[in-house]
């Protein structure tokens, strides 16, 4: 199984093929001292820790506290005694996550406490500089911290997602193919023509429609089973689809 819980069973059409969870990462890395286990939590802190930094940023908080922070954060969710209080039944991992670094912050009253409690420790590795390039990009208007986080939320989702849809393709050896038929995710509007496509990768029009449709099929597997990864149930992908498109919407959610 790889550290971040994506073993060749979850590369599956379904999701009963799933073995590791989020939450079971979680679960697991708290209830026993094991490496494997903690190395698992780890991958996945610096999977998502980039929402986080950019909820406290939107906070008011300077990059540096926001660095220190986020890092003492997970250096925190690390130790023992922060991961027993989590279980299944606190809901979506998106919002165990959200709450959890709520309560953290509330604990820290200045920077100096927050390296402190680990700040300044390289528990996981999380890239200051490009965070902070990218927290420059983001929205300017009025969007509350909480709007950021549920949209950096998704984005990194999708993105993970995508990173999946990539590796499958290179292993059977299409990259190209990909790499050329991707931005028909994005739907009809703006892609080339299928002729176009057909005559550059030296197929046929009616194969490039039959190749993009298969390649639409997989990416909603892989995103079905993504954020399956985040959810206690199952019986809650829908809900959760349903609310992490609505964050990547207009200005209201």
């Amino acid at each position: 199984m790889s550290v971040s819980g994506r073993s060749r069973a979850s590369r599956g059409t379904g999701a009963s093929h799933f073995v590791t969870t989020h939450w079971s990462v979680v679960l697991a890395a708290g209830r026993r001292d094991s490496p494997a286990s903690r190395r698992a939590l780890a991958t996945l802190c610096e999977t998502y820790w980039y929402p986080l930094y950019a909820y406290i940023r939107r906070w008011g908080r300077t990059a540096d506290d926001a660095q220190d922070l986020t890092q003492a954060f997970f250096a925190a969710l690390l130790e023992k005694h922060y991961l027993e209080a989590a279980n299944r039944e606190r809901g979506r991992f998106r919002s165990f996550l959200l709450t959890a670094f709520n309560r953290f912050l509330s604990k820290e009253r200045d920077r100096a406490m927050a390296k402190k409690r680990g700040g300044s420790r390289k528990t996981i590795s999380l890239d200051a500089e490009a965070g902070e390039s990218r927290y420059a990009q983001e929205p300017s208007h009025e969007w509350t911290p909480e709007r950021i986080y549920e949209r950096r939320w998704a984005l990194t989702l999708l993105e993970q997602v995508m990173a999946r849809l990539r590796e499958q393709y290179a292993e059977a050896g299409r990259t190209a193919l990909f790499e050329r038929l991707k931005v028909f995710l994005a739907g009809e509007t703006g892609a080339p023509p299928y002729r176009q496509v057909a005559a550059e990768l030296g197929m046929t029009e009616g194969a490039v429609k039959v190749a993009v449709h298969r390649l639409r099929r997989k990416y909603r597997e892989i995103l079905r089973l993504e954020v399956a990864q985040t959810v206690a149930d199952p019986q809650e992908v829908d809900d959760e689809l349903r609310h992490l498109f609505a964050a990547l919407g207009g200005d209201e959610p």
